[in-house]
This record gives C-alpha cells, sequence and structure tokens, in this order.
C-alpha cells in the first residue's frame, strides 16, 4: 500500500492532428478602374470616371448582381511624379469595386472574363480575389476528438516501446488551427489562412499529456 502510494506517475506528452479538405464557400473579389489624364482636365476625368462607374456597374448586374451588392469607393487622386519638371502634370483618377459572394464559382468566373469591360474602353484590373470557408469554427470543434485520438494512438507506439501502458489523459492543449491549400505542409505557430484557393484542408493539431504506467 505505501508502495502504490508513493510511487512516481510517469507522464507522456504527444502532438496529433487531423486534416480534412473543405470547399470555400465565400469569395471577396476586390478590383479597381482608373483614369490619367492632365492636370488641366481633370473635369473631363471625373466625368470619364463617372461614365466607367456605370459600366462597371452594368457588368455586374448583367451577372445577377446589384449595385447594392457593391462597395464602390470614392474616387482617390494621385499627381503622378515626373522626372522632368518642365513635363505636364498628369493625375490618377481611381476608385476600388469590392464583392462578397457565395457564388464562389461565378465570382471567380467574373474576374477570369473582365474583357468585356475592356472593350468598352475601361482600365479595369483585379486587386485580389479570396477565398474563405465560413464554418472554420463548427468544425474546429468537429475535429477536436479525432486529433486527440490521433495523439493517443502515437503515444500508445512510443509507451509500447519503451515497455510502458497509457493509464489516461491528464491535459490536452488545442493548437493553432492551419488552413491551408490542399497538401501543403507549410504551417506556422502563429497560424496558416490560405485565401488563394477554393479547395482547402483545415488541421487541427492538439497536444495531449498522457500518464503512463
Amino acid at each position: 500500500t505505501f508502495y502504490t502510494v508513493r510511487s512516481s506517475v510517469d507522464t507522456l506528452s504527444v502532438t496529433g492532428s487531423v486534416r480534412k479538405e473543405v470547399t470555400s464557400d465565400i469569395a471577396i473579389w476586390t478590383s479597381s478602374f482608373s483614369r490619367t489624364v492632365p492636370a488641366e482636365e481633370l473635369k473631363e476625368g471625373y466625368s470619364m470616371m463617372q461614365n466607367d462607374e456605370k459600366l462597371v456597374v452594368d457588368f455586374f448586374e448583367k451577372n445577377g448582381f446589384t449595385e447594392d451588392d457593391l462597395t464602390i469607393s470614392p474616387v482617390f487622386m494621385e499627381q503622378l511624379y515626373m522626372y522632368d519638371p518642365n513635363a505636364p502634370k498628369e493625375n490618377t483618377l481611381r476608385q476600388t469595386v469590392k464583392i462578397q459572394s457565395n457564388d464562389v464559382d461565378k465570382i471567380t468566373s467574373m474576374a477570369k472574363n473582365t474583357q468585356e469591360l475592356i472593350n468598352k474602353g475601361v482600365i479595369f484590373s483585379t486587386q485580389s480575389l479570396e477565398y474563405y470557408y465560413s464554418k472554420l469554427p463548427e468544425l474546429r470543434i468537429e475535429l477536436i476528438p479525432d486529433a486527440i485520438n490521433d495523439a493517443k494512438l502515437r503515444a500508445q507506439k512510443i509507451a509500447e516501446g519503451s515497455g510502458k501502458e497509457i493509464v489516461s489523459i491528464k491535459s490536452a492543449n488545442l493548437g493553432v488551427v492551419q488552413v491551408l491549400p490542399v497538401n501543403s505542409t507549410e504551417v506556422s505557430d502563429w497560424g496558416t489562412y490560405d485565401t488563394t484557393t477554393i479547395e482547402k484542408e483545415v488541421m487541427i493539431p492538439v497536444t495531449v499529456i498522457f500518464t503512463i504506467k
């Protein structure tokens, strides 16, 4: 009885993980259109921007979105730097357009097919096209048991190799969730969230301390 009470309890710390493939259900497309005009033609430049904005809105409406779905910035103006001090001054006028949608495929297709706007004289370009997965918090909870089981299997193998066996879980610490491109190994201690791909892998790591005897 004395031996049982005073005997030390050994522990084993093991990190387990689990991965699951998911498909992004949110797309955020940020684009812009611009005009560069001489300083003395600034009024005409603003008129061209106003016409370009109408063409951009028409483009989105033609693809099933409304103007209310868009966030269009005011006109930003930037004076271009001229190496020649005697050269005519020019200003660039620019507006950004942002849309968020659950129709990931449609947004992706639109971003790849903006030639229609170019053909109409709009200087239009994509700034970023980002993909997100909205059910990450729920998935995180769902995958925790699988990550713990993975840690337990690893711990059992290690314990068997040293002639011991797992008794119980002493504590478990959930690591930082990693959202990665499929088959990627580029994890980070601070977490990674890939926004460039539609298909992703969510990895849940967990560090578990087991008591062994």
